[in-house]
């Protein structure tokens, strides 16, 4: 059987702001952040079998395949629900490897949202959220669709109504080790947790930029670069920095000036996951306009 529906998107997500504001008695520590997606995606595609196995068609460079969390979102879903169903996934790999995009995550999010469909199991999405937790606290945003407020480690969620901007975003040539950065990190005193109306008054940075900055040399680079054209962010614990832009056109200038030893992109922001545009699945989860 193959899908009829065809791609299946994974898009990127950027950080608009990261706060460090504790820590759990478990050692992660308590965020404040918003995610909004962007139209830079990988591609999946997938044909259910019969004989119950979990096979990727291509292996992706970089990614073992013990590692893959395609697979392991779709044996996760397989072994939950015990669906007797198999899957062969095609993923074509656009977004960098650890560059706080969260392109991991979305991979596996998209899996769980397909396979949920393909496989007839009708899920809900707070149920597919659940269980995208275990796989990584990124993955509960993309499976549930919408630019979201989120708080714990990122996986308690509000949607919120963003504007959606042009953004060049900028990947240096640097892997960053998200567990080093929480280490190097001053803790000796968190910052007080911000509201919705906060952020949306302007407050909010990114707390590991500095970190990464001083750390990773090539981060720092391209932080100074991209400055000379507008505020600088930072995705996540990066390595990818980004600006937002005023229209398509200035982000294609910014692009093309882009120095060859960086990997740029111009895409624009979502709202809205582009699966869930096609399913219709956002109008039970009411938008936060707070």
């Amino acid at each position: 059987m193959r899908d009829t529906f065809g791609i299946w998107a994974a898009p990127a997500k950027l950080n608009l702001f990261l706060h460090v504001v504790g820590r759990r008695d478990d050692g992660y520590h308590r965020l404040q952040t918003v995610f909004q997606f962007i139209d830079w995606q990988d591609d999946l595609q997938f044909e259910v079998t019969e004989d119950g196995q979990i096979s990727r068609s291509l292996a992706v460079v970089g990614v073992l395949e013990d590692q893959d969390l395609t697979l392991r979102a779709a044996r996760l879903l397989q072994e939950a629900s015990g669906c007797t169903r198999g899957a062969r996934i095609h993923l074509t790999k656009r977004l960098p490897i650890g560059g706080g995009l969260g392109g991991g995550s979305s991979d596996a999010a998209t899996t769980l949202l397909a396979l949920n469909v393909l496989w007839d199991l009708h899920w809900p999405l707070e149920r597919l959220a659940a269980l995208g937790l275990r796989l990584g606290a990124d993955v509960p945003v993309f499976v549930r669709g919408a630019a979201a407020w989120a708080e714990g480690v990122g996986e308690e969620l509000t949607p919120v109504d963003l504007p959606e901007p042009w953004y060049v975003v900028l990947v240096p040539d640097a892997t960053v080790l998200t567990r080093l950065v929480f280490a190097e990190l001053d803790l000796t005193g968190f910052r007080p947790p911000i509201t919705i109306r906060d952020f949306r008054a302007g407050q909010g940075e990114n707390d590991l930029a500095p970190v990464v900055r001083r750390c990773y040399e090539e981060v720092d680079r391209a932080w100074r670069w991209l400055a000379d054209y507008g505020c600088v962010r930072m995705s996540g614990s990066g390595a990818s920095v980004f600006i937002e832009v005023s229209d398509q056109a200035v982000g294609q200038q910014i692009v093309a000036a882009c120095p060859p030893c960086w990997r740029a992109c111009l895409a624009r922001g979502l709202n809205a996951h582009p699966v869930h545009t096609r399913l219709g699945q956002l109008t039970h989860w009411g938008v936060a306009k707070r």
